[in-house]
C-alpha cells in the first residue's frame, strides 16, 4: 500500500497531463469497440434495442453468398495488389537512389499520388479514365484498337482498382529510398572489386539489408489493402458491381450497415476483418525471422 501511494504521489502530475488522452481513448476508441463487440452477438436495426442471439451473426456470415464473394474479391485484390505496389515502390526507389539531379523534386512527384489516391475526387476521375468514353479507350483507339468500359466489365473492374493501388506507391517508396541510403557503400565497393554485376550486388546486398523494410512495408500495405472502401464505394456507385466484382468487404460492411441497417451483422463482419488482420499480421511476424535480416 505504502509503495502505491508513493507512487502516485511521485507521478500524479503525469496523470492529470494524460487525462484528455484517457478521456479521449475511452470515449472514442475503448468504448465503441467494445459497444461493438456486444452489437456483433445482437440484431440491431439502428431504430429498436438490440437483441441478443449470440453467434447468429457470424453463422449467417458463412451462408451468405455476398459475403463470401465480398471475401473472395477482397482476397483477390490483397493478393495481386500488395506485391504489384511494393514492387513498383521498390523499382522506382532503386532509380531514385542512383544520384540523379533533382531527387528531391522527383521524390515529391511520386509522393503525390499516395496522398490523393484515396480520394473521392481521385475514384471519380479514375472512373472517367476507364469509362466507356474515357481517356485509356481513346489512347487505344489512336493506335487502331477497341477498347471496352473497363469499370462495367466484371472481368476487368477490380483490375482497374488494383492498377489504382499500384498508382498510390508513393509512401512505401520514400521509405524504400531513405532504407536505400542506409545502406554502407563500403559493401557495393567491396563487391564491385570481387567482380559482382548490379543483379548480383542487388541479391546478396540491396535485398537483404532492406528486408526489414520490406517487412514494415508488407504489414502496412496488406493493412491498407483489407481497409480499402473508398475507389470501390466510388467506381461502382456503391453498388459493389458489376456482378460483385468490386464488391470489397468494406463495402459490403457498410451496405449491410448503413444501407439495410443490419448494424449488429456489419459490426460482426467489423470484428471478423479485425481477427482476420491479427491472424495475418502474426503469421508474418512469426515467420519474419527466416527472410528479414538485421545488420547486427
Amino acid at each position: 500500500m505504502n509503495s502505491i501511494k508513493s507512487i502516485w504521489k511521485n507521478s500524479w502530475v503525469g496523470y492529470v497531463f494524460i487525462t484528455p488522452w484517457l478521456l479521449g481513448f475511452i470515449g472514442l476508441s475503448a468504448f465503441p469497440m467494445g459497444f461493438s463487440l456486444y452489437l456483433a452477438f445482437t440484431r440491431y436495426d439502428l431504430f429498436s434495442a438490440p437483441k441478443w442471439i449470440g453467434l447468429g451473426n457470424f453463422i449467417e456470415m458463412f451462408h451468405d453468398k455476398k459475403y463470401l464473394a465480398s471475401i473472395a474479391v477482397t482476397t483477390e485484390y490483397v493478393l495481386l495488389g500488395v506485391p504489384l505496389s511494393l514492387t513498383f515502390a521498390l523499382s522506382i526507389a532503386l532509380l531514385l537512389n542512383r544520384g540523379i539531379r533533382g531527387l528531391r523534386i522527383y521524390r515529391a512527384i511520386y509522393y503525390v499520388p499516395s496522398l490523393f489516391g484515396g480520394s473521392v475526387a481521385i475514384a471519380l476521375l479514375w472512373r472517367q479514365l476507364f469509362g466507356g468514353d474515357g481517356l485509356i479507350n481513346s489512347i487505344l483507339r489512336s493506335f487502331g484498337l477497341e477498347g471496352m468500359n473497363w469499370i462495367a466489365t466484371p472481368n476487368t473492374a477490380l483490375y482497374t482498382l488494383i492498377v489504382l493501388s499500384t498508382w498510390q506507391f508513393g509512401s512505401s517508396m520514400v521509405i524504400f529510398l531513405a532504407g536505400l541510403k542506409q545502406i554502407p557503400s563500403d559493401l557495393y565497393e567491396s563487391s564491385r572489386i570481387d567482380g559482382a554485376g548490379r543483379w548480383r550486388q542487388f541479391h546478396s546486398i540491396t535485398f537483404p539489408m532492406l528486408t526489414p523494410i520490406i517487412f514494415f512495408n508488407l504489414i502496412m500495405q496488406i493493412i491498407h489493402a483489407f481497409q480499402a472502401f473508398t475507389p470501390a464505394y466510388i467506381v461502382s456507385g456503391g453498388s459493389g458491381g458489376p456482378l460483385n466484382s468490386t464488391l470489397f468487404y468494406t463495402l459490403y460492411l457498410y451496405q449491410k450497415g448503413f444501407t439495410q441497417f443490419e448494424m449488429g451483422y456489419a459490426a460482426a463482419m467489423a470484428w471478423m476483418l479485425l481477427v482476420t488482420i491479427a491472424i495475418i499480421t502474426s503469421l508474418i511476424f512469426a515467420t519474419s525471422g527466416r527472410w528479414v535480416h538485421y545488420q547486427e
